[in-house]
């Protein structure tokens, strides 16, 4: 294995995506992001570090906006694997807290359109929405074993993914935590006013978001001759 610890270095050999596309890439995951309007600094920050040490080195996150539809269709090209890859990770990304908002489900659904995807996946994924109005909670939330199994569509989806870029990999490597997050209490005065579950719990898709990073993290070290350490 190469032990240059340079991961920003590409291999041009294993490099699949030009620079516009991963912009376009980066631009549609931030517009998911901001989508429910909750793009706090934790989120801010991921991006940027991956923005400027992983994917693209000479791109900063105050340069990167929000991209419509059409132009993240334009930019991505006609690669229906691209297209179907990128949409992955805007799901990823919508439902890493372990919600699906109604806000984030139009952004992905809007990007689905006109990347012209017909993901049937997506549509069982859509009767998990959480609507705060209303008091629905997530499916994550819920214990009837119907509401876990509407989200098997989606699961074999995910697993589908397929990765072939060493920049996404990274981006994959970075965005999904090595560990379940530890379940904690948060205490005020010293009693206890909130119980966070651990990830794994927060997230019926935790195991497709660790699968995906096993498989990146292979692709980095087997396919792209990288020193993967910096991401155990």
């Amino acid at each position: 294995m190469n032990n240059n610890n340079n991961s920003a270095v590409i291999n041009d050999e294993v490099q699949k995506l030009d620079d516009r596309t991963i912009t376009a890439w980066l631009r549609g995951l931030l517009t998911v992001a901001y989508a429910d309007g909750h793009f706090d600094p934790e989120e801010q920050e991921l991006i940027a570090s991956l923005t400027q040490d992983e994917l693209m080195p000479n791109t900063t996150l105050g340069e990167l906006e929000p991209i419509c539809p059409e132009d993240l269709a334009t930019e991505l090209g006609d690669d229906v694997e691209v297209r179907e890859n990128f949409l992955r990770t805007a799901v990823m990304m919508a439902i890493a807290n372990g919600v699906y908002s109604q806000a984030e489900a139009d952004s992905v659904h809007s990007f689905q359109q006109a990347l012209e995807l017909d993901i049937e996946a997506l549509k069982a994924l859509e009767a998990t929405l959480w609507n705060p109005e209303q008091g629905q909670k997530s499916v994550s939330q819920g214990k009837e074993e119907s509401a876990i199994d509407v989200l098997n569509p989606v699961k074999k989806w995910l697993d589908g993914m397929d990765v072939q870029d060493p920049r996404v990999a990274r981006f994959l490597c970075k965005m999904i935590p090595p560990q379940c997050p530890f379940e904690r209490d948060i205490k005020l005065f010293g009693k206890k006013i909130v119980h966070i579950p651990p990830m794994c719990k927060l997230n019926p898709l935790y195991e497709q978001l660790v699968g995906l990073r096993f498989r990146s993290l292979s692709y980095l070290a087997d396919e792209c001759d990288e020193d993967i350490s910096a991401y155990i």
